[in-house]
């Protein structure tokens, strides 16, 4: 069974910033190759979405419903309800990713 893998607006303007960056600040066409990448890792998700491991600044605060993927150094955060996988973040994994969590998924 496939599950259907939609992007939040939140994690949608995480990957066009990623893009952006990476265009304007890295090596040319590296861009492509990241959103490629990317691509595939939310194809893997559609066919085995618990694979993910839970994020270890939400298990630290007692949540599991929230699992992510790498695609080093990126982590892509997302939450599957029903058939369907929710990705809520795309972040460098070398920022401060609980801070980031902590306003995205709880509010604070």
């Amino acid at each position: 069974m496939s599950f259907q893998v939609f992007l939040t607006g939140d994690a949608a303007r995480d990957l066009e910033d990623l893009y952006d960056y990476i265009e304007l600040h890295g090596v040319p066409g590296n861009a492509d190759h990241v959103l490629e990448q990317v691509e595939k890792a939310f194809a893997s998700l559609s066919e085995n979405p618990q694979r993910g491991a839970y994020p270890k600044e939400l298990l630290a605060i007692g949540l599991r419903e929230h699992r992510e993927i790498f695609f080093k150094p990126y982590r892509i955060i997302y939450r599957v309800i029903a058939e369907n996988v929710y990705v809520l973040a795309i972040a460098d994994g070398r920022r401060d990713i609980q801070g980031l969590l902590q306003r995205r998924l709880l509010g604070v």
